[in-house]
């Protein structure tokens, strides 16, 4: 199946209804909101949880390294398992990939429920936890990725993308505030919430009634892994779009610093590490409801790389700022900066892949974007250690600004990317 036979709903002058009648749709975002509120409540939680431990007995910038290191252990299995994940996802029933997703993060997160609630966290537990959360994330993103397009029909697909980045950005903004009053009264508490997220997430999913498995390809795994990768990689526009992401986001990745900044810069705590945790989002979800309502017509590359730059330069801005109000301000902007860039991108991505190669090319996609987050907190731990926390955030902004302009000369046909179509 490439796409749902298209319905008098996809053909509405008004589109927005027209997803909501999409009910299998709708079960998917309602499963992908929960399920990224719980991650986003289980993500500050750990942070927070890491660095309150390594304090104990270890100075800021070390410190920060522990927390950064939570984003590089969840990145080894990504790593590992990424093209296998796509091939898997490709070959077997997508609904059913992701519901055995979730039940490795319920699994992982009731472990760090008990240990919290038992008093027996530890930095070596959470970081083994995290290991086993990046294996399941492996499988999760290229099937979230694939099973989507699965279930609009394809002129309804933008408008379906700007509501998926809607899901995790409304998620993104409240998920940090819900966690870090969860935290405020235990960790154990947020683990608990998490979980039950999770089980909502899973029990959306089950809803789903369209048949969700993939048009099964001929040839052996390693010929299906390898054909994903050529198609990335002879795609100049898909291959530079998915690598600005990874270039700009690895240079400019500050959030791993937030707690640190939270606590020794900006000096507000536990609900200011919330309100700076939920910022991002809060720019990125307002920018997500214009484009659900009103997409891109015109010069999406261009938009691309433009976003790009302003998350360069709010990085620097919050890098340099010793008030909360700068501070949120400037990564409201960024979280901005970045949905737009991230929607032209997915869009470009979705739009130039068959069916049939979803599984593969969102595994590749997942890969690049995961080693940006991931790697990305990792190098943002790394500077802080040697050049300090303020240094550290300005040096990656500028670093993201100057991949966007060698970006935009590398990679000309996605600068003059013109329609989403």
């Amino acid at each position: 199946m490439l796409w749902p036979t298209m319905s008098e709903a996809a053909t509405s002058p008004q589109p927005g209804r027209a997803l909501l009648r999409e009910h299998d749709y709708m079960r998917f975002w309602a499963s992908r909101w929960m399920g990224s509120l719980g991650a986003q409540i289980q993500s500050v939680t750990m942070g927070w949880q890491i660095y309150a431990i390594s304090r104990e007995t270890l100075d800021v910038g070390a410190s920060a390294l522990n927390v950064s290191l939570i984003g590089l252990i969840t990145f080894g299995p990504l790593l590992l398992l990424a093209l296998p994940a796509g091939e898997t996802v490709d070959r077997h029933d997508r609904r059913k990939v992701l519901l055995l997703c979730y039940a490795g993060e319920a699994t992982a997160v009731a472990l760090l429920a008990i240990a919290a609630f038992t008093h027996r966290a530890s930095v070596a537990l959470l970081l083994a936890l995290a290991l086993a959360f990046g294996a399941s994330r492996a499988f999760f993103s290229p099937a979230t990725a694939a099973l989507g397009p699965m279930l609009v029909p394809r002129p309804l697909l933008p408008r379906a993308i700007a509501w998926n980045s809607l899901a995790w950005q409304s998620a993104s903004i409240a998920g940090p505030a819900l966690g870090g009053l969860l935290v405020a009264v235990s960790p154990g508490a947020a683990y608990g919430a998490t979980l039950v997220l999770y089980a909502g997430a899973a029990i959306s999913l089950l809803g789903i009634r369209r048949d969700t498995r993939p048009q099964v390809q001929p040839g052996s795994r390693l010929e299906l892994v390898k054909e994903g990768l050529a198609y990335v990689w002879t795609h100049r526009v898909i291959f530079g779009a998915i690598s600005l992401d990874l270039a700009a986001v690895i240079l400019g990745g500050a959030e791993a610093l937030l707690p640190a900044f939270a606590r020794d810069v900006l000096k507000v705590g536990a609900p200011g590490f919330g309100l700076l945790r939920a910022s991002p989002a809060i720019g990125a979800t307002i920018v997500g409801i214009v484009l659900a309502t009103h997409p891109i017509r015109r010069r999406a590359g261009l938009t691309m790389f433009i976003g790009v730059g302003v998350f360069g330069a709010g990085t620097v801005v919050f890098g340099a700022s010793h008030w909360l109000w700068l501070s949120s301000a400037a990564l409201v902007i960024l979280g901005g900066a970045d949905m737009l860039s991230v929607f032209v991108r997915t869009t470009l991505v979705q739009l130039m892949t068959p069916d049939a190669m979803r599984g593969r090319v969102g595994a590749v996609s997942g890969l690049f974007i995961g080693a940006s987050n991931e790697l990305g907190e990792f190098e943002s731990g790394l500077a802080a250690r040697f050049l300090g926390l303020v240094r550290a955030a300005v040096f990656g902004g500028i670093g993201a600004l100057a991949a966007t302009g060698l970006w935009a000369l590398w990679f000309p046909g996605l600068r003059k990317a013109d329609r989403l179509e």
